[in-house]
């Protein structure tokens, strides 16, 4: 960003007549962003923007969106290229560091993460505290939060060494304590992580091995994990990620961070999408249902949604839905699943594509609607589905928090607010309450 802004706003207060300027800040792309820090001091003003949907909160050069044109780049590079080329562990990389690695950082990058995957053993003894049938989403918050009372060594935030050795703790043991959690709610054994495996591959074994028969890597199956995890690994400044800054603009370590971006990612209008898809399919029930549901889509007078229809922030197609789509299409043709439930899916994503409402107001399937099906044909519980949302948004949480820390403008957050509650009144005592 500028630091010699060629563009200012003036701002005049019609009551008083005094006026005052603000520069104008530009970025590499995107839309000009209006300092007004100094609002208050020069004005006596503060800015009223319930949910940020106009404020800039940070400056930061990890990811870019452009909801418009449907643009998700990554340090430059595009969402689908990454998941088409690239491999999760180099997504990684990437955003931790800003650039793809060569070979050789590759190789090694790789080794600190694989080898970093297993957990303090007490950990388990932790684990069992929970309720068996405890969402895994509550197990991870308490988890990883649990982490900064095992690895002391890596929560001094002014370290740059102990801050890269957290983050790679994280990355490498979240899937480690998710397959931890979920094994634990079906009352199998822990599975614990191979060195010899990808990421992906790992973290499938973790999740579906049982000591009883051999696990077999489905390459696809694999691959289109990977795959899952490189759409999910950032989206600029998000509920969660807004969260996890917050949380480390006070100085708190990391661990606590990235439990407290789990906590948000756990609300269903954030990390719940998914699985509010299956919800829907469920309640439409069967494909002869779809277009009564769709003309009640349709309708503003009633309350259903076609879930994982449109996006927030795309007002075009989400770039990452091809990418998924494709893997769907690759899953559901690799283990020739027949279930009434995607069949109903499958089926409801051709009617809305084919239909104009839609197709005008460019609600378009998203990630979250293919996600959700691609998980479920894989064999997991709906439960899990913001968990495996959390494994993949840990690495965007860590170097969002990363690149927080280490700006020297950084100040600890402190929203304002119109307060619309009662002027200063005198204290009545209980005995002369009405």
């Amino acid at each position: 960003m500028s630091n010699t802004p060629k563009k200012t706003v003036t701002i005049t207060d019609n009551a008083t007549g005094k006026s005052a300027e603000f520069p104008v800040l530009a970025g590499s792309i995107g839309p000009e962003v209006i300092d007004i820090r100094a609002l208050h001091p020069q004005l006596g003003y503060f800015t009223f923007d319930p949910g940020f949907m106009a404020t800039g909160s940070c400056e930061s050069s990890i990811t870019y969106i452009d909801g418009d044109e449907g643009v998700l780049l990554h340090r430059g590079y595009k969402i689908a290229d990454l998941a088409e080329q690239s491999d999760f562990l180099e997504v990684c990389y990437l955003l931790l560091n800003g650039e793809l690695p060569n070979a050789g950082q590759k190789q090694e990058f790789d080794h600190a993460i694989t080898y970093h995957t297993m957990v303090h053993e007490q950990m388990q003894f932790f684990l069992r505290g929970f309720r068996r049938d405890a969402h895994p989403m509550a197990v991870m918050c308490g988890l990883v939060g649990a982490m900064s009372a095992f690895y002391h060594d890596s929560t001094d935030i002014h370290d740059p060494q102990q801050r890269m050795i957290a983050a790679h703790r994280l990355i490498a043991k979240m899937p480690t304590l998710a397959a931890m959690a979920y094994k634990y709610s079906v009352g199998q054994p822990t599975v614990y992580p191979s060195n010899d495996l990808s990421y992906a591959q790992n973290f499938l074994r973790m999740l579906f091995a049982v000591p009883c028969e051999t696990w077999k890597d489905n390459p696809v199956l694999s691959r289109a994990m990977d795959r899952i995890l490189i759409l999910h690994a950032d989206h600029e400044q998000n509920a969660s990620t807004s969260t996890v800054r917050l949380s480390g603009s006070s100085g708190a370590n990391p661990f606590a961070c990235i439990a407290a971006g789990i906590a948000s990612l756990w609300g269903p209008a954030h990390g719940g999408a998914n699985e509010a898809v299956l919800t829907m399919l469920q309640q439409i029930g069967h494909k002869n249902n779809i277009p009564e549901f769709v003309k009640r889509a349709k309708d503003k007078n009633d309350s259903f949604r076609l879930m994982g229809f449109g996006h927030r922030v795309y007002k075009n197609y989400d770039p990452r839905a091809k990418v998924m789509q494709d893997t769907c299409r690759e899953v559901l043709g690799t283990l020739g699943i027949k279930d009434p439930l995607l069949d109903l899916a499958m089926e409801l994503e051709r009617i809305a594509l084919e239909d104009e409402y839609f197709v005008d107001r460019k609600l378009y399937p998203n990630v979250d609607f293919y996600s959700g099906i691609i998980l479920r044909a894989m064999g997991f519980p709906t439960s899990m589905f913001t968990v495996l949302f959390a494994v993949a948004r840990t690495v965007g949480w860590i170097s969002q928090w990363k690149e927080m820390i280490e700006d020297p403008a950084q100040k600890i957050g402190r929203p304002r607010q119109l307060y619309t509650g009662p002027v200063e009144r005198p204290f009545v005592p209980l005995a002369k309450r009405g």
